[in-house]
């Protein structure tokens, strides 16, 4: 019997209109897909906890119970850690102030001094461009707003995914037995197993990187005299989340503390340090730590960066590169996809002459 093939055109139609349903059902979905992903990510990583406790004679829902109160345990502790930090702060704030009025001060004199604009004439456009600025933005910031609290509601719901993924884990694993009938047991144990791999060697490897950091960054403005060093430090390391561009971001407030509290030249040493840091963290430790495990292009890793954060916002930025790391998992395990899976892969270590 003559089998009949479409068009490229008309399969290439398909293949487009599925890209597009499965993007705006992401979008739609982002408040139920957001925590569920994030509990899939920590449900791997506590999944090696789990196994171990259940070799040790613990029930499953003990073993899983035990493994979640863990993870909080130690996110509280982080978060308590951070709290103390931030309360040292109510020491220097009145010395803060007023060196931030000072600072605000001196800056309205250079400008009278240098443009000829009274401080009058300061502050009425000031308070003009401040005006426009909150009307202009308005709806973008109450957006923001109700997005990021709906989101925290959802993310109370993080710990009952994790539990129930964990629980029912062996009938999931079924279910793609059933979902891939003609593709053997064994290869789809090797497929899961590779995701499972890559997911927990990525946070591994990025827990490594932020401690990495977070004692360059600690050290530096030790040396640099700036006080808070160690909540400065860490605080910089853990915007490591957001790839490329969380240090930078991270290096905003301890340059404005440096300003305020000491000099511009203590600011530009700190803005120095940074600097080396993010060259450092983006050349040398993040590729060799967490890129020697997660094996994506560069160019791969910004296009998924800019396509989850459109999708999911902060949410995506965060999980854009193990989200995409499967991704090329799957397209590598899958005959039709595997140049797609070439195309995401590390350019510098790609074979090109086959």
């Amino acid at each position: 019997m003559k089998t009949f093939q479409q068009p490229f055109t008309t399969r290439l139609a398909y293949v487009l209109i599925s890209l597009v349903i499965i993007i705006f059902g992401m979008y739609i979905l982002k408040d139920l897909l957001i925590p569920l992903t994030f509990a899939g990510v920590f449900a791997l990583l506590l999944l090696p906890v789990c196994q171990f406790l259940e070799r040790c004679r613990f029930p499953r829902w003990l073993a899983i119970s035990a493994a979640i109160l863990l993870m909080i345990g130690a996110l509280i502790l982080l978060f308590y850690l951070v709290y103390i930090q931030i309360m040292d702060f109510e020491e220097i704030l009145p010395q803060l102030t007023e060196k931030g009025e000072k600072f605000y001060t001196d800056v309205q004199i250079f400008i009278r001094k240098n443009f000829h604009i009274t401080r009058t004439q300061q502050k009425v456009e000031g308070k003009k461009y401040l005006t426009e600025f909150l009307k202009s933005n308005s709806n973008i910031l109450g957006n923001t707003l109700s997005t990021t609290t709906g989101l925290l509601g959802n993310l109370t719901l993080i710990p009952l995914y994790i539990f129930l993924l964990l629980l029912y884990r062996d009938f999931i694993r079924t279910f793609f037995y059933k979902a891939f009938k003609s593709v053997s047991k064994h290869r789809v144990n090797v497929v899961l197993t590779k995701i499972k791999n890559v997911v927990i060697d990525y946070m591994v490897g990025l827990i490594m990187v932020i401690g990495i950091i977070g004692v360059l960054n600690t050290v530096g403005l030790y040396i640099l005299d700036i006080d808070h060093a160690i909540f400065f430090g860490f605080l910089a390391s853990f915007l490591v989340l957001i790839p490329y561009i969380g240090i930078a971001i991270g290096s905003l407030l301890p340059i404005l503390f440096a300003l305020i509290t000491k000099d511009p030249l203590h600011a530009l040493g700190v803005a120095s340090l940074f600097f080396a840091i993010q060259f450092l963290e983006g050349n040398f430790i993040t590729p060799y730590i967490v890129g020697t495990k997660v094996s994506i292009n560069s160019m791969a890793a910004i296009i998924s960066l800019i396509l989850f954060s459109s999708l999911w916002g902060m949410g995506g930025l965060v999980l854009a590169l193990p989200l995409t790391a499967i991704i090329k998992v799957i397209f590598d395990s899958v005959e039709g996809l595997k140049p797609f899976g070439f195309l995401l892969g590390d350019a510098d270590h790609a074979d090109v002459t086959k």
